[in-house]
């Protein structure tokens, strides 16, 4: 059984991505909107692809972090990751997906000291192995 070392909890209402998301705690809450780009009115509000942008680059730093301690080195201060994420159609034409493009820079770091890091940290990321490998979803009716 896998051991549960945290569980944060959210919500989305009023609409889905025309409407609010918030987590329990009251620490996040945004108005979502939806991209001109997606048919949408590009309103004021955030999106889903961008909230799991920002969670995936903190999350990926943060393994590259552990990634270059394994390896021996330290991870520069003003070290950086950014995370694009498409939103795309799926090949079986059945829904959508996410496509995940991660950039990652270190002052004073060669692209391929970078990359080293990069690869071990794309195996220790939680993010990365939902991404690579397939989980169930629990799907419950309340």
């Amino acid at each position: 059984m896998t051991k549960i070392l945290y569980t944060a909890h959210g919500s989305a209402t009023h609409g889905g991505r025309t409407g609010e998301g918030r987590t329990d705690d009251g620490k996040v809450a945004v108005k979502l909107s939806v991209p001109k780009a997606m048919g949408g009115d590009d309103g004021p509000g955030t999106n889903p692809e961008q909230l799991f942008s920002i969670g995936y680059a903190a999350c990926f730093l943060g393994a590259m972090n552990g990634a270059a301690k394994k390896l021996g080195k330290k991870l520069p201060e003003g070290a950086e990751v950014k995370c694009d994420v498409s939103f795309a159609d799926r090949e079986d034409n059945v829904g959508f997906t996410i496509v995940p493009v991660l950039t990652a820079t270190a002052p004073g770091w060669t692209a391929a000291e970078v990359d080293e890091v990069m690869q071990l940290a794309h195996t220790i990321c939680p993010y990365s192995d939902l991404i690579t490998r397939a989980h169930d979803v629990e799907l419950h009716a309340a």
